[in-house]
């Protein structure tokens, strides 16, 4: 039961989701606006997307640091911190006169995120009502690609069609931070149980889950370098392959991946590990020769339908990836595995992004994609090759 003037579990548990949407809502809306900085400041591709990687580097740290003191402190102290971090960060955006500004804007964003992320998920698993004990895995999967493809959108439209583009999301989203605070301020503390404080992560992979581990790699730096390069380059790409100037183009390429690949996450959530693992690398390896293809004939018709076949693969892959080592490690292991899991996704999130900011600047955007799509969709086949071969259906579960 709610003490009074705190709001009830079921109301809290839906401000919990909001805030997480909010969170990679406000990771995304950044990415339309890049090319803009960029011709406003006079700043290089390679710049724009270590913009980009800053983030991703910042979010990880923060995560790895900060994981479990929600745990000792309590979800809502921990999660109100981040939501001041996160208000700074937009009144950085606001106020932004060079490129200096946008790192220091997206460090900030990136550690609030960081620190956010575990704290919003186990408030999830506490506020989850118990007539209904997987809505909590089902939102926590889908609100992240949600909110990534919301931001992409909402910020396109209003940097093409609304007033002060370079401001007006800002302005929005720091309304929407203050209003989230208030919510989590009025919810009642998720977490009942302390435990010690402990900020140094916890990172490893048992030797048994070594091989799958070893085998997922591919597809974890194909999916997560996938999203990185869209986040970054993918809105000047759209843009160029349309021969247009229209901003909503440059949103809806990530809106794609984002959005059907959540869509795809709800659509498979019950299947095997092993069959999402396999169909999800034959849609990320066919979005991604598409892609290729599209670019090689400068078709954006063709190089949106790719995004859309290549979103599912990613969800869908990633779904798959996640459950099948998890399942294979011991409990007590679990969240040391998890900690390197995405240390390897937020790795492959941002530095091939920035090695793709540098092919533009040697040889041109057009170019660097197609290179780049190259050498994504040949890491690509091989993480459904080694999903094939290692997760054999006698070792993780029958293809069905």
């Amino acid at each position: 039961m709610s003490s009074p003037g705190r709001v009830g579990r079921g109301p809290a548990f839906w401000i919990v989701a909001a805030t997480l949407v909010l969170f990679l809502f406000a990771a995304a809306a950044p990415s339309p606006l890049y090319a803009v900085y960029a011709a406003k400041w006079r700043f290089s591709p390679a710049a724009l997307t270590e913009v980009f990687a800053i983030y991703a580097i910042a979010l990880l740290v923060a995560l790895l640091l900060t994981g479990s003191l929600s745990d000792a402190v309590g979800r809502r102290p921990v999660i109100l911190a981040a939501l001041g971090i996160q208000v700074a960060s937009m009144l950085m955006f606001l106020y932004a006169t060079d490129i200096s500004w946008l790192f220091a804007a997206r460090v900030a964003q990136g550690i609030a995120t960081g620190m956010a992320t575990s704290p919003l998920a186990a408030s999830f698993v506490d506020l989850q009502p118990p007539e209904r004990p997987n809505l909590a895995a089902i939102v926590n999967s889908v609100t992240p690609t949600l909110g990534l493809a919301l931001g992409a959108l909402a910020s396109s439209v209003l940097v093409q069609y609304g007033p002060d583009p370079l401001h007006l999301i800002y302005w929005l989203m720091l309304v929407g931070f203050v209003l989230a605070g208030i919510g989590v301020a009025l919810m009642a503390e998720p977490a009942q149980r302390r435990a010690r404080l402990r900020l140094a992560p916890r990172v490893g992979v048992e030797p048994t889950v070594r091989p799958a581990f070893a085998a997922a790699l591919p597809s974890l730096i194909a999916g997560w370098g996938v999203g990185g390069f869209y986040l970054s380059l993918g809105p000047s790409l759209a843009l160029q392959l349309a021969g247009s100037t229209n901003r909503v183009l440059g949103g809806l390429a990530i809106g794609l991946l984002a959005g059907v690949g959540a869509a795809a996450i709800v659509t498979v959530r019950s299947w095997q590990p092993r069959r999402a693992m396999v169909v999800g690398g034959i849609a990320l390896v066919a979005g991604l020769a598409l892609t290729v293809v599209a670019v090689a004939l400068t078709s954006a018709l063709l190089f949106f339908t790719a995004t859309a076949v290549t979103g599912i693969g990613f969800g869908v892959g990633w779904l798959g990836v996640l459950r099948s080592l998890v399942t294979l490690a011991a409990t007590t292991a679990r969240g040391a595995l998890i900690a390197a899991i995405y240390i390897v996704a937020y790795l492959a999130f941002a530095l091939p992004a920035v090695a793709a900011g540098y092919g533009v600047t040697r040889v041109g955007l057009h170019q660097a994609a197609l290179e780049y799509g190259v050498a994504i969709c040949l890491l690509a086949v091989a993480g459904l090759v080694a999903a094939l071969l290692v997760n054999r259906p006698s070792r993780v579960g029958a293809l069905r």
